[in-house]
Formats: C-alpha cells, sequence, structure tokens
C-alpha cells in the first residue's frame, strides 16, 4: 500500500465498525460494575451507609450505561481538513484581483401553441 504524505488522516472521524466497539466495550465495563456493586449489596455484613451507596450505584448505572452508549461520535462534529486548501500561493496570484462572476440571465417566455394546418 502507497502512503501519500499530504493525506490528512489524523483528521477523519472513526470508523464505524471501531466507534461501536469502543461503545460496546463501555457499556458491558459499566454493566459489570454494576453487577459488582448488585453483589456487594448482599455480600457487605453489617450492612451500612456503603450499602446503600452500592444500592443507589446499581440503580443508577444502567442509565448511565444505556445514554453513554447512545452517544456516540456523530455527537460531535469533526471537521476533515483538506490538504489541497493549504496549498501556498505566490505573489502574483495574492495581488490580482478576482473578477466578478459572470451572470447569465435567461428569460422565459410562454410556449406558442401550435395552430392546426389546413
Amino acid at each position: 500500500m502507497r502512503r501519500t504524505p499530504d493525506a490528512a488522516v489524523t483528521s477523519l472521524p472513526r470508523a464505524p465498525r471501531d466507534e461501536a466497539s469502543a461503545r460496546v466495550r463501555h457499556y458491558a465495563i459499566t454493566m459489570g460494575i454494576r453487577t459488582f456493586c448488585f453483589i456487594l449489596v448482599f455480600a457487605v455484613q453489617p450492612m451500612g451507609w456503603w450499602t446503600w451507596v452500592f444500592a443507589i450505584a446499581a440503580a443508577v448505572l444502567p442509565y448511565i450505561a444505556v445514554v453513554f452508549a447512545n452517544a456516540g461520535d456523530d455527537s460531535v462534529d469533526t471537521t476533515v481538513e483538506s490538504p489541497l486548501m493549504e496549498l501556498e500561493t505566490t505573489a502574483h496570484e495574492q495581488q490580482q484581483s478576482p473578477q466578478g462572476p459572470t451572470v447569465i440571465t435567461v428569460a422565459e417566455t410562454t410556449a406558442r401553441t401550435a395552430e392546426p394546418r389546413p
């Protein structure tokens, strides 16, 4: 595979497959922590204030996991930089003033109806 030195690869967004696998991995980690907290609610004895912390975490973490799993990279605007836009211009090109655009006006008329031949 030939590499081009002017390609702006770092400004491209992540591949959809990589983004989806990262979201699934974060969801699985969060739900694993939630399962661990749920087990600790019943395993930690005697019950105290930390039992309530584990119970609240077990109740809130599914919501957090789903929200972060659904918020993908498409919520972040990424702009792709074109390497061609960064080319330097010569002094002669900078001094020339651009001419106004050529305007073409088309006049529309009603269509003539064909007269029947005798």
